[in-house]
């Protein structure tokens, strides 16, 4: 599912457009009890129920594709008889109307859920007549298919906060009764995934809130699904494989990390045309050797890097723009800045050294001496305009007339004219 397919049916998740058909709950306490199970047919909700499931589905929908949200496709294994995928072919052809399956997918998702606290499962169940669409995207008056699908949020329950109310039977200011509050999905799914506009049965969409520690364990048993990386996950892996190997103590490690997030943003694709997506760049094992080198990693910390990227990621091949951290950019800007302002200094302080004071008697001033001049005169003001060049026996000379009783000193020695 890409952007656009997640899209369609998330505008859908509104009052003049849901067609939801039922919704089932199980709420589960910290030790996987079922506490209550309930299903309602979804448009006979009164309007606040209504609007907050709504808002609950939307939350799965939510979030960036290949990092909260992540394309899973099922084994061929788990598409045969007793497999997962058949399963939940079983719970979407009942329309969510058998208890037996029902009460059967609830213990599916506690078996393999991991939470230590109280938790809502929550089932929506949907069939969308997907109208044909133009070449310009202008809906036509018929239907192309009915894509028939289950969304899934699994929704953390917690107590609410103490605190102070008005507690209206006693009239008087006291302690607030503190009562069970569902929070937003934490986990969910949408089987089968709604790929270029049409039903696909091989692969289903997952939902992550957070994208650093996703609930594997429920991918690969209670989907049945092989586990994917999220783009957070393949950018905090990808920095500890880098700092692992080249360090992270000195100067010199830290520059060299910080120019291998340039030089993989460098390969991010940009366009000026907001309207077209530039496709992703995937960055292969031959194309980190290329950011390594030109970031000036050594040879021999190069080849360990590009060892251990491949044995990790395998297949999966990270995208440019999930391993690129802007915080890092933004730190190596600052870095440049920093550099190019010591070496700046560094080129003031040589021109420093390269011109010399020349001390003058009786002045606590010092006469700049560049090695580019032969003759530095420094002379009083009023002198000035008397100073003129003259041809004297064939050699350019410089004047300076001289009262008889006026001074000079040359080299800081005292001389009479």
């Amino acid at each position: 599912m890409n952007k656009k397919d997640i899209l369609e049916l998330k505008r859908r998740f509104k009052k003049d457009a849901c067609t939801f058909t039922r919704l089932c709950g199980c709420y589960v306490d910290a030790d996987r009890n079922k506490i209550t199970t309930f299903g309602e047919t979804f448009l006979n909700l009164e309007e606040e129920e209504f609007y907050k499931y709504l808002e609950i589905a939307k939350k799965v929908l939510s979030g960036t594709v290949g990092n909260n949200i992540l394309n899973l496709e099922f084994p061929l294994e788990e598409e045969g008889s007793g497999g997962k995928q058949q399963f939940l072919m079983g719970l979407r052809a009942s329309a969510l109307k058998n208890e037996e399956l029902m009460d059967a997918f609830f213990d599916l998702v506690i078996d393999n859920y991991s939470y230590p606290g109280n938790y809502l499962i929550l089932v929506f169940h949907d069939a969308y007549d997907v109208m044909t669409k133009t070449s310009d995207n202008n809906k036509l008056d018929e239907s192309e298919e009915v894509y028939e699908y289950l969304l899934c949020a699994i929704c953390p329950v917690a107590l609410s906060k103490p605190g102070l109310g008005y507690r209206e039977d006693e009239n008087r200011i006291g302690p607030r009764i503190r009562d069970w509050v569902v929070g937003a999905p934490d986990t969910g799914f949408v089987f089968p995934a709604f790929s270029d506009r049409s039903t696909d049965i091989h692969s289903c969409m997952f939902y992550t809130k957070d994208a650093k520690a996703p609930h594997n364990e429920f991918v690969g048993g209670g989907l049945g699904c092989i586990a994917k990386f999220t783009a957070t996950e393949q950018k905090l892996t990808f920095q500890s494989i880098v700092k692992e190997v080249i360090g992270e103590d000195d100067e010199e490690s830290k520059g060299m990390f910080l120019d291998i997030q340039d030089s993989l943003n460098d390969l991010i694709p940009f366009t000026d045309d907001e309207t077209v997506e530039p496709e992703p760049v995937p960055v292969t094992p031959s194309t980190i050797s290329s950011v390594l080198s030109n970031s000036g990693v050594p040879e021999d910390q190069a080849q360990v890097i590009e060892k251990t990227y491949e044995n990790i990621f395998g297949e999966e091949v990270p995208l440019a723009e999930h391993l690129v951290d802007p915080k890092l950019l933004e730190a190596n800007v600052k870095r440049k800045e920093k550099l190019e302002l010591v070496h700046q200094v560094e080129n003031l302080r040589q021109q420093l050294e390269e011109t010399r004071s020349v001390p003058v008697e009786d002045s606590d001033d010092d006469v700049p001496a560049t090695k580019t001049y032969d003759v530095i005169l420094r002379v009083k003001p009023e002198k000035v305009s008397q100073i003129h060049s003259q041809v004297i026996n064939g050699q350019k000379c410089l004047v300076i007339p001289m009262e008889e009783d006026e001074h000079a000193a040359v080299n800081g020695v005292n001389t009479t004219v």
